[in-house]
């Protein structure tokens, strides 16, 4: 119960108009821009991965996740709040038992699919520094992760995750270059006294070809820092994305490929969405 209302409330603020500024979808990597004193960013779109592995239960197959939702609200000049999630993720499973799959005895899944809820991402963005000709933008965000999702469906892993990343953008001509590096600390699905650090990376580019039209890629993951085998579902993971951006007004609309690097990661996927922007309260 408490997860539904806390996904519904993400729905209602999603349901709930000024110029799109550097947010990221279809890209993850974290822009040090902020959406600005007062505004509210709202993004929304539809994920399918093919071949994804969820090494803690042991199912692997093709992952929709319809729709990913996200809100963004300027706390003032400098910092933004941002909460993202989702209502569905299905499973379409090619695959029982692949791995070590340490939790798959807990599974509740009955016939060739299996669904639940997105995991929940509250965050706070805080840009540091603003970009100058001579220097970058800076910024810093905190975020930690809800376990929303259960490991019956195979889907979750009910644990709690945060992570600090320093945040860099700067604009050279028609390009704009981000990057994040960052500490994640990561909650062991099989036991509740340990955890493993984890490095966060993500270097992306966004080249405008015309106006109000852009292509944008990266390469975004983590690096397990554990010595020997790292706990099952806190694996290294890496995926490179490439796409498109269209803005119109207040709207952007976006689409992208994804390939997966590691094993874990789909063999295959693409993303495509929409992110709006409106004039939201008044910041004192």
């Amino acid at each position: 119960m408490i997860r539904r209302r806390l996904l519904w409330m993400v729905v209602v603020c999603a349901l709930a108009a000024a110029p799109v500024r550097a947010q990221q979808r279809p890209l993850v990597t974290e822009d040090p821009e902020v959406v600005g004193a007062g505004l509210v960013l709202i993004e929304g779109g539809v994920d399918y991965n093919r071949d994804i592995l969820f090494p803690v239960s042991g199912l692997k197959g093709n992952l929709l996740r319809l729709p990913t939702l996200g809100v963004s609200f300027g706390l003032s000049s400098i910092a933004e709040l941002q909460i993202d999630g989702g209502i569905y993720n299905r499973l379409a499973i090619k695959g029982f038992g692949v791995g070590p799959a340490p939790l798959a005895n807990q599974l509740d899944v009955t016939g060739d699919s299996t669904h639940d809820v997105e995991d929940i991402v509250v965050a706070t963005k805080i840009r540091i520094g603003a970009e100058t000709p001579s220097r970058p933008a800076l910024g810093i965000r905190f975020a930690t992760r809800l376990p929303n999702a259960s490991n019956e469906s195979g889907l979750g892993l009910d644990t709690t995750d945060f992570y600090v990343q320093a945040l860099i953008g700067k604009t050279v001509q028609s390009v704009r270059i981000v990057g994040n590096i960052g500490l994640g600390i990561l909650g062991e699905p099989t036991r509740g006294d340990d955890q493993n650090d984890v490095l966060l990376y993500g270097l992306s580019f966004a080249r405008a070809v015309r106006e109000g039209i852009e292509v944008v890629g990266e390469v975004n993951g983590r690096v397990s820092t554990r010595g020997g085998t790292p706990p099952v579902g806190t694996e290294s993971r890496s995926t490179v994305r490439v796409g498109g951006r269209i803005t119109r007004g207040t709207v952007r609309i976006d689409g992208g490929v994804l390939i997966g690097i590691t094993s874990r990661d789909p063999g295959f996927g693409f993303t495509a969405g929409a992110t709006w922007v409106f004039k939201g309260f008044t910041v004192p």
